[in-house]
């Protein structure tokens, strides 16, 4: 924006003055919505530990190493279990998700004003609610094992599973779509051979994604009952035995990897 000097001459500055005293007003209130933010923050923390974090965190290091390697016999079953855990999660969550995508999708719902919103609804609820409380819910409801972190890893993929598979069918050529509907094809016939071809990538990368995203989820829930390794790691922090922790962590960090890796190479296969 040019400005005018007194000699005649232009200066050319990005912003006017207005444009100017704005940007500076919206940084002078975010300097003080942190500071804020920061005095109730600071106020709440006993600052004494952490100043003494550091010490605190070598004490633990100097009790769990090395790890208590003999203890690995005893993980078998549970790393199986959180295994168990995230795939027929996955599984059960994908079976209720695509039903729900096609329901909530614009161009595949049967009724925009009544059933999309209640798929929306769907979607929303099971999204909004994290894995370890809908197993802390389980838990009281069918009791503690891993039928309930099956069933929480499941109930959490749904609304993560259905809302990308709706978006992709949101996305699809509608040319191939009116190609089939030509030929005088049924409804089902339409999805079958129009709709469902084209969105099967997306809904293998998605499987494949959100499996390897329960593989984390499900070694934590084991912390509030809910079975898998994490049920291990949590006997050993309540017993203070840091050499078998810091095994476990080490287990933990190894099936992540893994799960990471085989995501990795189906996604490339697939894309």
């Amino acid at each position: 924006m040019p400005v005018i000097e007194s000699n005649g001459g232009q200066i050319w500055r990005r912003r006017d003055r207005t444009q100017t005293l704005l940007r500076w007003g919206m940084w002078l209130i975010g300097t003080a919505v942190f500071l804020y933010c920061w005095k109730q923050i600071s106020d709440a923390t006993t600052w004494f530990f952490v100043w003494d974090a550091p010490r605190i965190a070598n004490d633990i290091w100097t009790r769990a190493t090395p790890p208590k390697w003999e203890y690995i016999t005893q993980l078998g079953r549970p790393i199986w279990d959180t295994l168990n855990i995230a795939t027929l999660g996955t599984m059960i969550s994908l079976c209720i998700a695509v039903p729900v995508a096609f329901l909530a999708a614009r161009n595949t719902t049967p009724s925009r004003f009544i059933i999309r919103p209640l798929a929306l609804l769907i979607i929303v609820s099971t999204r909004s609610i994290n894995s370890l409380i809908w197993a802390l819910l389980l838990i009281a409801i069918i009791g503690p094992g891993v039928l309930a972190g099956v069933v929480a890893i499941a109930i959490r993929s749904i609304g993560f599973c259905a809302k990308l598979l709706y978006e992709a069918i949101e996305e699809i050529d509608e040319s191939q779509v009116e190609a089939v509907t030509a030929t005088g094809a049924s409804r089902w016939q339409v999805m079958a051979y129009g709709i469902v071809p084209q969105i099967l990538p997306a809904f293998a990368g998605i499987a494949v994604f959100r499996w390897d995203i329960n593989i984390r989820e499900s070694t934590v829930l084991g912390l509030v009952g809910a079975g898998g390794i994490g049920l291990q790691l949590q006997s050993s922090l309540n017993v203070l035995a840091w050499p078998q922790v810091s095994l476990i962590l080490l287990v933990i960090l190894l099936a992540v990897v893994i799960s990471e890796w085989v995501s990795a190479k189906v996604r490339g296969a697939i894309i």
